[in-house]
């Protein structure tokens, strides 16, 4: 399994295309130098043209910092691989900085969910109710336009009572929105992390029972097979069936 985790990280991918990528870092708990440590791993799920979602890195690193970020997206496009339409991310600086420098032209979609569990640390537990309501009537707005009508309410009736709150919306900015600009049956899919996010609760309920793991290679070991046995399988991304239509709009724009 080693040797095919080799093979299968330094595979060529220039015939790879993928359309939207999904990036993220989990840790695991690994036993090094005696000690047990949190050790962060960096993957990358693709959607291919066909709608398949992949997986195609995992990267077991010393910190999930912008130079270890760089490092794996520099890696991913000496390898052949080419710049996806559309990136969606956490709200990690590093993360969204080394997306902007290697891959320049995607497009980003903040996730929305890592941007309310922002906004509700900065409010009185007594309010979140309402202020979750708010904040969907954003997200889940029918429309572009509706959104950024309720962006302003939001503004509005938050500005005075919590500034925090509105300042941590302001910080996401327009990329809590992109994927308004994508195919409504994809939105779902699109407004968060949640298809890696998924991948990453599944790595972690089975390597739970372990408490930590020997080494860091046996780590990234389990996380590939995981998933190239078919322990761990992906499904294709809701609303497919649009994509060969973004791939020719994106590309003529991009022309």
């Amino acid at each position: 399994m080693k040797s095919s985790l080799a093979a299968w990280q330094s595979r060529p991918l220039g015939d790879v295309e993928v359309v939207y990528a999904y990036l993220d870092a989990l840790a695991l708990r690994v036993r090094s130098g005696g000690k047990v440590v949190s050790v962060p791993v960096l993957a990358a799920v693709g959607v291919l043209a066909d709608g398949q979602k992949v997986l195609f890195e995992l990267d077991l690193c010393g910190g999930e910092s912008y130079e270890a970020w760089k490092g794996c997206l520099d890696g991913l496009v000496a390898r052949g691989l080419k710049a996806p339409l559309l990136c969606i991310i956490d709200g990690h600086a590093g993360l969204r900085r080394a997306v902007g420098e290697v891959w320049a032209r995607a497009a980003v979609q903040r996730c929305c969910v890592h941007k309310l569990r922002n906004l509700e640390r900065k409010a009185p537990k007594h309010v979140l109710d309402e202020l979750r309501a708010d904040f969907h009537r954003i997200v889940y707005a029918a429309s572009a336009d509706a959104a950024r009508t309720a962006w302003t309410a939001f503004e509005r009736t938050w500005g005075k009572r919590c500034p925090g709150v509105v300042k941590s919306l302001q910080e996401g900015g327009a990329e809590l929105l992109t994927f308004f600009s994508f195919p409504k049956a994809q939105w779902k899919t699109l407004r968060t992390t949640n298809t890696i996010e998924r991948l990453n609760e599944e790595f972690r309920r089975r390597v739970k029972t372990q408490g930590a793991l020997p080494t860091e290679d046996s780590a990234a070991i389990l996380l590939f097979g995981l998933v190239a046995t078919g322990q761990i399988t992906l499904r294709k991304l809701d609303g497919y069936t649009h994509l060969a239509a973004v791939i020719r709009q994106r590309t003529r724009a991009a022309a």
